[in-house]
């Protein structure tokens, strides 16, 4: 069964939840086989349950590991905070990169705007999460180049000095 997993963090994004449950995303999902769509509304709302839709919906707040659903989700929808793209992207899933357009001082579109620069992302904002869902190329994504904790290592070790 093909899945859809939306994460909001711990913060609270509910036009990104509304929007990714509305007919018109569901209707999406539907059309490119996606049959499950899992929600993570941190401190959000809890949608209402549905059952109108061929895609099936579920939704919690909180668990201590989203590993789980990550690792059985085909599809990353996720706000753009770093720990979750990263996560995401390790875990080598596609991803989507919703903006919150609401947030002041908005480091999350620098941060979304680039890892779509290195072809790891698809990015937009609510307003174009069901165009984007139309549109996308998966394919087209870049694996995530996976981190080099010993150059970081080695880096710290000579601005500390012991190297």
């Amino acid at each position: 069964m093909k899945s859809v997993f939306v994460t909001v963090g711990t913060t609270s994004f509910d036009e990104l939840i509304a929007t990714a449950r509305s007919p018109p995303a569901l209707q999406a999902l539907q059309s490119r086989g996606y049959q499950k769509l899992v929600l993570q509304v941190g401190r959000g709302s809890l949608p209402q349950p549905s059952s109108s839709s061929a895609v099936a919906v579920e939704a919690f707040r909180f668990k201590d590991s989203l590993a789980e659903e990550l690792q059985s989700a085909d599809l990353v929808i996720s706000h753009a905070g770093a720990g979750s793209c990263l996560e995401t992207l390790e875990k080598g899933k596609p991803l989507i990169v919703v903006i919150n357009d609401k947030l002041m001082d908005n480091h999350q579109l620098e941060l979304a705007k680039q890892l779509h620069r290195d072809g790891c992302v698809l990015y937009c904002n609510c307003s174009t999460l069901v165009e984007t869902l139309q549109s996308m190329d998966l394919s087209a994504l870049k694996p995530f180049p996976p981190g080099q904790p010993e150059k970081f290592a080695s880096f710290l070790d000579t601005v500390f000095g012991l190297q």
